[in-house]
């Protein structure tokens, strides 16, 4: 636990959950920070097919490609150390996975908002991903059915990114976000 004084010498006391304590826990959560976030309910109908589709489309652009080193997953743990763990919706690694966690960082991950979400996917999320060093980042509205792309720039800031073209560590893929919004 951590302890703050105020002013007015309340004290207020902050959880600071790890890892450990996560791996106790049922249902969907994350960890950022040590500030423990429900992942409930779950996404809606809207939201799980966009993930399908993206995973379908990232899936096919890497096998067309002939990549056989990156790989897409839907949301697994992403350790980035004790006390922060996420579940990003969808991630592209192009390294091999050992253990139970995801301990290092992705080359893509992407978000698909909703309404609980938005803001920790648009900021805090944001920020973390371009700290750990993630080269894309997605971000998908399906309110406004809008795909803002990011990629990290040569001084480790994220850049809006307007094609959909992607270097994955010598391999190229090309996207069409457009499939997604498709019924």
């Amino acid at each position: 636990m951590v302890y703050l004084w105020s002013m007015a010498s309340v004290r207020q006391i902050l959880p600071n959950y790890t890892v450990e304590d996560y791996e106790r826990w049922e249902g969907r959560w994350e960890i950022i920070n040590g500030i423990a976030i429900a992942m409930s309910p779950m996404p809606n109908p809207k939201h799980q097919n966009f993930s399908t589709k993206l995973g379908r489309i990232f899936d096919e652009a890497i096998e067309k490609s002939s990549c056989n080193k990156c790989k897409v997953y839907q949301p697994i743990d992403y350790k980035i150390n004790e006390n922060t763990i996420v579940n990003p919706d969808l991630l592209i690694v192009c390294k091999p996975i050992e253990g139970q966690y995801l301990e290092f960082a992705p080359i893509l991950t992407v978000e698909i908002l909703s309404p609980s979400t938005a803001l920790k996917d648009r900021n805090t999320k944001y920020d973390l991903y371009q700290n750990e060093g993630v080269k894309y980042y997605i971000i998908v509205d399906p309110i406004k059915d809008v795909v803002e792309i990011f990629y990290l720039n040569n001084n480790k800031v994220f850049e809006e990114k307007f094609d959909s073209t992607f270097n994955f560590d010598g391999c190229e893929i090309t996207v069409d976000f457009n499939r997604i919004f498709e019924n």
